[in-house]
């Protein structure tokens, strides 16, 4: 216990030497009854140096709520990090891309299991508030286009479909998907194709 104010004592004055001021956050306090932590409460906001004091307990969540707001009300605004098609760190084109190879993957996962890859060719804002999307899926082969074609065009329709559905509920707008299939027996050589999925890859 000695240890712990020592190591007290010492925050409190390198607050103070760098003149900065801080939240103070007094975790496991459903160990103790409050008797027994306002006090250390009151001795520590004398200090001077704390904005605000919050009472926690990370395990069980009590408190969080509260040391998360003033953190997040103190926080200053800054530029925009990512492009405005981005969710999180994945840019939507290669979202898409990825939406529309699952659907590939879980039809012809036998046939071709690392031998295709969707590239999202244009994305295209809409002034209705649609958005139309236009993919290439390459694959190395002739026959390879056929299988990912079916029979009378019948599989990429279907794969279309489903696409397009899982993008519009993931959007929350409608998308209009258009699908097309190109060979290019080196694809899996060209550094571009990579670039254009979002990988950095030496060949």
């Amino acid at each position: 216990q000695r240890h712990s104010i020592e190591d007290d004592r010492r925050v409190i004055e390198q607050l103070k030497e760098a003149g900065k001021r801080a939240f103070l956050a007094l975790n496991k306090i459903d160990l103790f009854p409050h008797d027994q932590v306002l006090p250390v409460m009151a001795a520590l906001n004398e200090a001077g140096v704390y904005d605000e004091i919050f009472m926690i307990s990370a395990e069980k969540g009590d408190g969080v709520d509260k040391l998360e707001a003033a953190i997040a009300a103190r926080m200053p605004e800054g530029p925009a990090l990512y492009p405005p098609d981005q969710v999180a760190d994945l840019p939507m084109r290669l979202l898409a891309a990825e939406v529309t190879r699952e659907k590939l993957m879980l039809r012809l996962h036998q046939e071709l299991p690392y031998q295709l890859m969707v590239d999202t060719e244009a994305w295209e804002e809409r002034a209705d508030g649609s958005v139309r999307v236009q993919q290439v899926i390459i694959v190395g082969r002739e026959g390879h286009k056929a299988m990912v074609l079916g029979k009378g065009g019948s599989l990429i329709k279907e794969i279309g479909r489903q696409a397009r559905l899982e993008l519009t509920q993931m959007l929350e707008r409608p998308v209009h998907l258009f699908l097309f299939v190109k060979v290019d027996e080196r694809w899996q050589e060209k550094r571009e194709r990579y670039q254009g999925i979002g990988l950095e890859f030496d060949v």
